[in-house]
């Protein structure tokens, strides 16, 4: 059986997210919206996707890497821009109708998550935090493995480091070789992607932390996605560069390659300045939340 997958054109409500990367390979919650479409698509039954990519195409093909992790023969064609499904079925779907899978699946575009169609992806930060709150427990597709469910609520990814006396309010999502310090609270409504250092004390709530990215010492994320040193507020979409590191940081260098399924174990690449005694990290952030806030 055969499918196209549409990947988007860059989305402007997500631009803070997407400057360096296409929307189809975002990270969201360990993975990316291509790979759980290629999960689900291989699980109705495909064996062939066509992906378009009008958008980062090269980056898009490194990802899917022929479609062999998910038992597929996948296809990236880069294309000038983002095809209705119209007009990629018009284009592309060829031979024999029995070939495809059924409509809706034989064409799809990626503006949202399998079985998710009324939660878009794109149109927006708070949109973004939306779905990623729907996909929170559908997110352990089959191909994963490791992730695991520490109490109701609560999942925890292969080799994170959880102290005792870190609060984790349900429903959140910890995800692998994450960090946390003595005392930190993270939830409800969170999601600390992979690689993520939380230091001692901050607290996370209803906000997403990006991948690599250091959460100082006391500083608390309130409706917030932090992703290296871009702090934004889903909810007004304002956004701000944060210059401390103390209090928010990435812990690898701006446009280096990620790291990729099998590299070397992770070690963070440089220290950190700590805060002076005498600055409140938590108090630092609320001005820049209140900064944003009026924007």
């Amino acid at each position: 059986m055969k499918a196209l997958l549409i990947c988007p054109a860059a989305r402007s409500g997500l631009a803070a997210l997407t400057a360096d990367t296409s929307p189809a390979i975002l990270p969201l919650l360990g993975e990316t919206p291509l790979a759980y479409w290629l999960v689900h698509l291989a699980g109705l039954g495909a064996r062939e996707v066509t992906v378009l990519a009008p958008d980062r195409p090269d980056d898009i093909r490194a990802v899917v890497d022929g479609g062999t992790r998910w038992g597929l023969r996948a296809t990236v064609v880069p294309v000038p821009a983002e095809l209705t499904v119209a007009e990629a079925r018009a284009r592309y779907q060829g031979g024999d109708p029995a070939e495809w899978l059924p409509a809706p699946d034989d064409v799809v575009l990626l503006d949202h998550l399998p079985g998710l169609p009324r939660a878009g992806l794109f149109s927006s930060y708070a949109a973004w935090f939306s779905a990623a709150q729907a996909w929170m427990f559908r997110a352990l597709t089959p191909d994963r493995v490791g992730a695991h469910e520490i109490r109701p609520g609560v999942r925890v990814g292969l080799h994170s480091r959880i102290p005792d006396d870190a609060v984790l309010i349900p429903p959140c999502w910890i995800g692998e070789k994450v960090f946390l310090g003595a005392g930190v609270t993270i939830g409800p409504m969170t999601v600390v992607e992979d690689r993520v250092v939380v230091e001692a004390g901050a607290e996370i709530t209803r906000s997403i932390v990006g991948p690599e990215t250091l959460v100082g010492k006391l500083t608390e994320l309130t409706d917030s996605i932090a992703w290296g040193d871009c702090l934004i507020n889903w909810r007004n979409g304002s956004s701000v560069r944060v210059t401390d590191d103390f209090l928010l940081s990435p812990l690898r260098e701006r446009n280096t390659p990620p790291v990729a399924a099998g590299a070397a174990p992770w070690r963070l690449p440089r220290l950190w300045r700590p805060f002076p005694a005498a600055l409140s990290p938590a108090g630092l952030f609320r001005k820049m939340t209140n900064a944003t806030d009026e924007n």
